[in-house]
């Protein structure tokens, strides 16, 4: 069983904050209109807390890991 974690966006969510490019700079850059870029790698176990925190700090609630986080 795969158990890799990504980061995916909700693109009918996101509004462009930007805030996921500045808590996950290793997986998330910005284009040229300010909306993010994934990068496509795999969240390793060590930067799974971190991402998760990531995922729950979305102001437009766009940013969530696959398999999923879940919410409060």
């Amino acid at each position: 069983m795969n158990t890799a974690n990504k980061v995916e966006i909700d693109w009918t969510r996101c509004d462009g904050h930007g805030l996921c490019a500045t808590l996950l700079p290793d997986d998330v850059a910005l284009d040229e209109w300010g909306f993010p870029v994934l990068r496509g790698r795999e969240i390793t176990a060590g930067e799974l807390p971190h991402a998760r925190r990531a995922v729950l700090a979305c102001p437009a609630l766009a940013l969530r890991l696959d398999p999923p986080v879940e919410r409060d």
